[in-house]
């Protein structure tokens, strides 16, 4: 399986608690940037579930025939997170680009979904091209929070389940506003060796056990 490494932590539990329904199954996890796990698909990876942070990505893979149909089934929130121990107090994108903070991390918005909806919020509010120089790229959202959780960066776009992930490391600052919202689709992959497997954890995503799993790492219903 491969999925949005934002749902590394919740995944995690969620294949342990498969692989104890199923004894039968293993269920083998692969996390990284939605477009770079796509780009691994469409290059032959032996893959039988593709879970993308966004419907673009999502939607790219079901035109290219990768996948089949797709479904959302769980939430998320775009948000700024900065040191838990620091004193910086910022509400919003405009108060954000008057700070002094010289490092923000941020996915890289060709392949990562997490970038691409904070440089559509920083451009709706029109302060993109002034912040561009101040934003380090990652390959995925969770390399931007370990970058501020070691210190490395001032502050980071991250999704608010990732908070969870670094308890007492990092705070949140303030939640993007975003329109469309973030919402998780999973899709069966066309060449999966395993279609009746793929098939099965797909509904198990949606079950209420799972989704109470999901809910407290921090993710919402779609």
């Amino acid at each position: 399986m491969s999925a949005a490494a934002s749902l590394t932590n919740a995944f995690r539990e969620l294949a342990r608690v498969h692989e104890a329904h199923h004894p039968d199954t293993r269920v083998l996890l692969n996390f990284g940037g939605s477009g770079a796990l796509l780009q691994q698909i469409a290059n032959g990876a032996p893959v039988d579930v593709f879970v993308s942070a966004d419907r673009e990505t999502m939607d790219r893979a079901v035109a290219e025939r990768l996948v089949g149909p797709a479904r959302d089934f769980v939430a998320n929130s775009l948000v700024l997170a900065v040191p838990a121990d620091g004193g910086l107090t910022v509400t919003s994108l405009q108060q954000l680009a008057q700070t002094r903070l010289a490092r923000i991390a941020i996915g890289n918005p060709a392949t990562v979904p997490a970038g691409r909806y904070a440089m559509r919020a920083l451009t709706v509010a029109g302060l993109h091209e002034g912040m561009t120089e101040r934003l380090i790229h990652t390959q995925h959202v969770r390399q931007a929070l370990d970058y501020l959780a070691r210190g490395e960066v001032d502050a980071a776009f991250v999704y608010s389940s990732d908070l969870l992930a670094m308890p007492g490391r990092v705070r949140l600052a303030f939640e993007l506003p975003l329109d469309p919202p973030v919402r998780y689709p999973v899709a069966p992959v066309r060449d999966s060796a395993q279609p009746a497997e793929a098939a099965r954890f797909i509904d198990f995503l949606f079950s209420d056990e799972c989704q109470a799993i999901l809910r407290r790492h921090g993710f919402r219903s779609p």
